[in-house]
């Protein structure tokens, strides 16, 4: 929550976005007026057959039931984590492992969001964590701006070659020890 899930589809979608916004009533946990509470859409059109879909789901577990929803058919996922969170790298760990399928079977990119009012952790340190848990995962991690159209075009193709090696070497993404 406070990622910025819902600027980053707005930043990369051709569509206008279709937003579930509501009033927050966790503002002691993020101080912000709305937040997502089902999930949130855009597109970006490749061509007349093909297009990327893009769903933002709430970060807080009790919308869950919206992640079960969408995880049954995502492909790979841009993970958003809140830098100036309480324990940014927890949360992550914690997505990971509650997408941990969708992480093995598809590809897992992580932006690290909010540096720039909380620059610690590093990348490196949220690298570091994820290596301990899950070794056998490649998975880019960097810091991002949601607002920003190109880092957030560089995050979604990072995770389309993550998805296109996979595809074409098999689990090219996951070592093999």
């Amino acid at each position: 929550m406070g990622a910025g899930m819902t600027t980053a589809i707005k930043a990369l979608s051709e569509i206008e976005v279709v937003s579930t916004e509501a009033n927050n009533s966790e503002r002691d946990v993020v101080d912000k007026p709305t937040t997502t509470v089902a999930l949130d859409y855009g597109e970006i059109v490749l061509s007349n057959d093909e297009k990327i879909r893009m769903y933002g789901i709430p970060g807080q577990r009790r919308f869950d039931f919206m992640w079960a929803i969408l995880k049954t058919r995502a492909e790979g996922m841009v993970l958003l984590v809140n830098n100036d969170a309480e324990n940014p790298i927890a949360e992550m760990l914690a997505f990971v492992e509650d997408f941990r399928e969708l992480c093995y079977k598809g590809g897992v990119v992580v932006g690290v969001s909010r540096s720039e009012i909380a620059p610690q952790p590093t990348t490196g340190e949220f690298a570091r964590a994820l290596a301990e848990v899950h070794p056998e995962l490649t998975v880019p991690i960097f810091t991002l701006d949601p607002r920003s159209k190109d880092q957030m075009q560089m995050a979604l193709l990072t995770l389309i070659v993550n998805l296109e090696m996979r595809e074409t070497f098999g689990e090219a993404g996951v070592q093999q020890a």
